[in-house]
């Protein structure tokens, strides 16, 4: 399904070539409102709650070398994950070569840590010590549609990030050819190594000893790597590390791009004068990321994560059918099959529908009631044409309280002339 997604959204990244994303092929596709409420549920809870998941999991990972024969205190992994989400931002904030090279050397120590688990579970196999593998994982299992639909959105987040690349677009070098061959290169590659990683854990752990275990990396680097069984939280833990700075990164595009349109506040749009860097949208989107981490159970922020998730992939994948209707002779450098949209279109409303009527759990029903609550909120601050002075004072207000302190520059879209406005002046 992630394979398929990501085919659909090349051809969007691609007809489209600007960075926002999902935000943007709905803007165009689908009107203001639909992209309005996109970027709310985006704002609210899909990037601040994928990076609480991100940092409560490295948090986990390191501190468990510190506490081998326990749980880590709980006020430990969330302050550590505060510090950690903190300092990424930090680095956002002051160069992206910086970010660049993070996401470079952490991918490396994330593929040497599935290599570990890979080749030990394969060496177990081998000596024939076999028998948790040869039971069966699946006894006990819930076969109804609605649990089905909620372990989804658990698989469906592990495979989460491959449409990160369209958020920065313009920033992409050639994306007709980059953007498609990415997708290709990794989403297998991702894809195997999952599938041989979960391989050797049934092969090392009973169906209990996962389902008991928080982190299932170290619990099988204390069964079979003894006295080198700390490498195992370690290496996880600097996977986690590289992962968040991704997702710290790339969404950190979204508010600038609704800010271009008037759907969000110009000061986060502002890019800083000596990095170049969206430092006002990086530092608000690290704070509610910060305050995510109060919600205490990890499995409920992945529900709500991928509930409100399924809900944007699906409409960006209608728009794309409406826009083949509507923009029959559109440039078009990627088209893929009609089949697989509608594939995937159907898949999404399946596990959107089994969420809501199924298993309406209670994260399902707060995210939904977040989305409805845009409603109300782009109709009284977004769609009047003419603000209510009060509005427009206290708007100005932070637009200059922000440009002063972030020494923030507003860069325009390419339609709108490359101008570029600071502290209410236009420079050319």
């Amino acid at each position: 399904m992630s394979l398929i997604g990501a085919l659909c959204y090349a051809e969007l990244g691609t007809m489209m070539p600007k960075s926002g994303g999902d935000y943007i092929y709905m803007m165009e596709a689908l009107g203001p409102l639909p992209a309005f409420l996109f970027l709310w549920v985006a704002m609210l809870i899909i990037i601040p709650t994928g990076n609480a998941v991100l940092g409560l999991t490295f948090s986990y990972y390191m501190l468990q070398p510190i506490w081998p024969n326990c749980e880590p205190p709980d006020w430990a992994i969330r302050l550590l994950s505060a510090c950690v989400i903190a300092i990424l931002t930090a680095v956002n904030c002051y160069n992206v070569k910086w970010t660049a090279r993070l996401n470079d050397w952490f991918a490396v120590t994330k593929l040497i840590a599935v290599f570990v688990i890979v080749i030990t579970g394969f060496v177990v196999f081998c000596k024939g010590d076999t028998d948790e593998f040869t039971g069966n994982p699946f006894e006990g299992s819930k076969i109804d549609a609605g649990e089905i639909a909620l372990s989804l959105y658990s698989g469906l987040f592990s495979y989460a990030g491959w449409n990160f690349l369209n958020f920065v677009t313009e920033e992409l070098q050639d994306p007709y050819v980059n953007l498609p061959r990415a997708i290709w290169i990794s989403l297998p590659l991702v894809a195997l190594v999952y599938f041989l990683a979960n391989l050797s854990y049934f092969v090392v752990l009973s169906k209990s000893d996962i389902l008991m275990s928080n982190a299932v990396a170290v619990t099988f680097g204390d069964r079979v790597l003894g006295v080198m069984s700390w490498i195992m939280p370690i290496f996880v833990a600097c996977s986690m590390f590289g992962a968040l700075n991704s997702a710290i990164f790339a969404p950190s595009r979204l508010p600038l791009a609704g800010a271009r349109n008037g759907h969000l506040p110009k000061a986060l749009a502002f890019l800083n004068i000596d990095t170049f860097t969206p430092i006002p949208a990086l530092t608000f989107l690290g704070l509610l990321s910060i305050a995510m981490l109060a919600v205490k159970d990890v499995y409920i922020l992945i529900t709500y994560l991928s509930y409100v998730e399924a809900i944007g992939w699906g409409s960006c994948v209608l728009g794309l059918l409406i826009l083949r209707w509507k923009q029959p002779n559109a440039k078009r450098p990627i088209k893929v099959n009609l089949i697989l949209p509608i594939i995937f279109l159907v898949t999404c409303v399946s596990l959107i529908c089994a969420s809501i009527f199924l298993n309406p759990a209670r994260e399902i029903l707060a995210a939904t009631i977040i989305v409805v609550s845009g409603v109300p909120v782009y109709y009284i601050f977004i769609y009047p044409k003419e603000k209510p002075h009060w509005m427009n004072r206290i708007s100005n207000g932070i637009d200059w309280y922000t440009s002063m302190i972030f020494k923030g520059v507003m860069v325009l879209d390419d339609d709108d002339d490359n101008t570029t406005k600071s502290n209410g002046q236009v420079k050319h």
